[in-house]
Order: C-alpha cells, then sequence, then structure tokens
C-alpha cells in the first residue's frame, strides 16, 4: 500500500525551505538571471547542506537476522528531497543547481560507487558529464571512450551541456571501455578538474536557468586513477552494465519533475494572486459549465499540477522502499516536464503584459520551465520508457 501523506516532520522541513526561498533565493532570482554565469556567492551558506544523499554505512547490528514480518513502508529521504527541491524551484531553479556540493553528479557517485569511493567523493561538487555533440537523448549511443593503460584509464572525448561546469570540484564522465559490447561497455568515470588533457572549452549562453553555469569540457588523453571507476570493472552481459549506470536516472528523474513542480506552482501563485487583485475569486463550490474561460484554465491547470506531484511523490516513495521506479520515475518526468512548459506559457497568456514583462518573474519562469522537459532525458525518451515498460517491450523491439 503507498502512503505518501507528509509526516509532520516533513511538513514543518517543507515549511521552513519555504521560507528560505522566499527569504533567499527569490530576492536574488532577477539578479543572477540577468548576470549569467557570476557565481551567486549568497549560496555559501549552502556549502555543508547535502541534497543530494549518499548511501548509509551500515550500523553495528545490521546484519542481525531479521524478522519474518515485512517491514512496514516508510517515507524516507527521496521523499523527502522532492518536497525540498520543489520549495527550493519556487524560490528559484537555477539557483537550486547552483548550490554548492549538490551536483546531479552527486546523485550519480551515490547511485553506484563503492564505500571507498563515496569516502573519496562523497562530499565534492560533483557535475555530470553524458551528452555529447552527436549523442543527445541515447545515452547508449556515447562516443567518448576509456582504455586501461597500467594503473590509469586514459579518456578521450567531447561532453557538452554540463551543469555546474566551472563551480564543480570533480566531473562524473561517461565513456565506453568497449564498444564491440555495445551498452554494457559505457561506464562512469570521476575526473578531478586539474587533471591533465581535461579542458573546459566554453560556457554556454542559455534561454532559462541562466543562474546555473553550463559548459562543454573536452578530454583528450585525460589519465585517471584505475580507481576512478565508479562501480564493477567487470563487462557483463548485454545491459548489465548500462543498467548499473542508467540507474542514476531513476533517482534523478523524480528530482527535475519536482523542480518542474516548484517552478510550475510560483507562476500559478502569481497568476492567481493578480487574479484576485482584478476581483476574479475562485470558488470550487461552482459548477465548471458556469465559470469562465480564465477560471476555467487556472482549474485545469491546478488539476495538472497536482497530478504532477501525485507522480513525483509515488516514484520518491517507491524509491524510499526498494521499489523498482523505472516506469514511475519517467511517468513523473514526463508528465512534469510537458505540463510546466504548458502552465508557465499558459499562465504568462492568462497575465498579458505582466507576463511579458521583466518587472516580475513570469516570463522568466517560462523559460525556465522548458529545460525541464529536456534534459535527464527528454518528454519523447519518457515516452518511449513508459511504452515498453506497459507493453513489456524491448528498446529494440520498440524504438
Amino acid at each position: 500500500m503507498i502512503n505518501i501523506e507528509p509526516t509532520r516532520k516533513m511538513i514543518e522541513v517543507r515549511n521552513s525551505i519555504n521560507n528560505l526561498a522566499k527569504g533567499v533565493l527569490r530576492p536574488i532570482a532577477r539578479k543572477y538571471d540577468v548576470n549569467e554565469h557570476e557565481y551567486p556567492k549568497e549560496l555559501e551558506m549552502f556549502r555543508s547542506i547535502k541534497i543530494m544523499g549518499g548511501k548509509k554505512k551500515k550500523k553495528e547490528g545490521d546484519d542481525a537476522p531479521k524478522s519474518d514480518k515485512p517491514a512496514p513502508k516508510k517515507l524516507g529521504t527521496n521523499l523527502s528531497t522532492v518536497i525540498s527541491i520543489e520549495e527550493m524551484c519556487w524560490g528559484d531553479a537555477g539557483l537550486l543547481l547552483s548550490l554548492p556540493n549538490a551536483g546531479l553528479g552527486n546523485a550519480a557517485i551515490a547511485a553506484v560507487a563503492t564505500d571507498e569511493q563515496m569516502e573519496r567523493f562523497g562530499n565534492k561538487w560533483a557535475a555530470m558529464a553524458i551528452t555529447e555533440p552527436g549523442s543527445g537523448s541515447d545515452s547508449g549511443s556515447i562516443t567518448a571512450t576509456a582504455r586501461l593503460e597500467g594503473d590509469e584509464w586514459v579518456l578521450n572525448g567531447e561532453k557538452i551541456f554540463v551543469t555546474c561546469a566551472d563551480r564543480c570540484d570533480v566531473v562524473v564522465v561517461w565513456a565506453t571501455v568497449d564498444k564491440k559490447a555495445g551498452k554494457s561497455g559505457i561506464k562512469s568515470f570521476v575526473v578531478e578538474k586539474d587533471r591533465p588533457g581535461f579542458k573546459l572549452e566554453k560556457l554556454e549562453h542559455k534561454l532559462g536557468i541562466r543562474a546555473s553555469d553550463t559548459g562543454t569540457f573536452v578530454l583528450s588523453d585525460c589519465r585517471i586513477p584505475r580507481s576512478n571507476l565508479l562501480g564493477s570493472e567487470e563487462v557483463k552481459t548485454a545491459t548489465e552494465g548500462f543498467k548499473g549506470v542508467m540507474k542514476t536516472f531513476d533517482n534523478t528523474r523524480p528530482l527535475v519533475a519536482s523542480m518542474a513542480l516548484g517552478i510550475t506552482r510560483a507562476s500559478l501563485d502569481f497568476t492567481r494572486e493578480k487574479m484576485e487583485e482584478s476581483g476574479i475569486t475562485l470558488d470550487y463550490e461552482k459548477n465548471l459549465n458556469n465559470v469562465s474561460s480564465l477560471e476555467k484554465d487556472f482549474y485545469l491547470m491546478e488539476a495538472n499540477l497536482e497530478a504532477m506531484r501525485l507522480l513525483t511523490w509515488r516514484a520518491a516513495w517507491m524509491a524510499d522502499n526498494g521499489e523498482f521506479n523505472n516506469l514511475e520515475a519517467s511517468m513523473s518526468k514526463a508528465k512534469a516536464g510537458r505540463w510546466g512548459t504548458l502552465i508557465t506559457q499558459k499562465c504568462c497568456d492568462l497575465l498579458g503584459p505582466l507576463g511579458y514583462t521583466q518587472d516580475h518573474l513570469a516570463e522568466k519562469w517560462m523559460r525556465d520551465s522548458k529545460i525541464m522537459d529536456i534534459f535527464e532525458g527528454t518528454g519523447q525518451i519518457q515516452h518511449l520508457i513508459v511504452a515498453r515498460n506497459v507493453l513489456d517491450f524491448s528498446s529494440k523491439q520498440l524504438k
């Protein structure tokens, strides 16, 4: 049985983070939207906070015999995280992505790293480098290579659209160790920024989330220690190795969905505020056939926002309880990415001039929301994953 009713503790955390977002992030949102690539020094206060949780070490007694009774289902770290991220992105999504030590690479490390690697890299700010000029949503087609020479891996390739490229300490780079093995040959490697042959080529100028820096890396015979390969070196069955790497996405896609939630809610809150200021009162007792088109649009947007939230919470709850959530993670990302874009755009339509001017943040939320339907796998890719899961088709059977 699924239980996604927030606990009292979660509600307290949500309220405190909302206050933080309102007091710290929202006031500087426009500043760093305009001053792209300038590091938000105000975020240094978050350096000690860990957003992307790591693996928990075993406590003494964990190996004791377990009871025959099934453990009660729980509300855990993943659900708490998506709730927190929604509140932070209600403040500003670009600034959330700029929080020190909370890069997407940290989620990748947490997903597949050994205990020893967690000790070395768990507290570093880690970006994640997957996308290449000729390889976008199809992560299995990456061309970056890694060859083993003695006790070092030698990496070559180019990675684009890397979040936190300039500000991170290390980068989790996806590369193939055996092209003949296909997807099973793809592994993830931790590369320190100061490694010879590892160059930050450029920073992008973007439509949205401009507070977050995004860059291109070139690897030219970049040498890293053999122990920097995350997880096992062994190339297993046709898809086994790749599954280990792709597990990262099952963790991060609900996080992206919760980011879309925060932006969308901010846009709806502002739209409601301006509607009420103009004398429009939303009455949920009214017959839907007897309301204005503006009210009907708003109710539809609210309903889809709630659907986005429930799908996201479900995926996070399943992760907390050790349940395979590949389908649910993609459902939450597909729904939130698509409808976040539609809702923020519709809010700008309803707001008229207020949705077009930079005097308010509505136009910024519309720009910021677009990336949520693109990164961590486009909406089209998410629909493919959902269809394959529902129809029980392989990637070869349904492309």
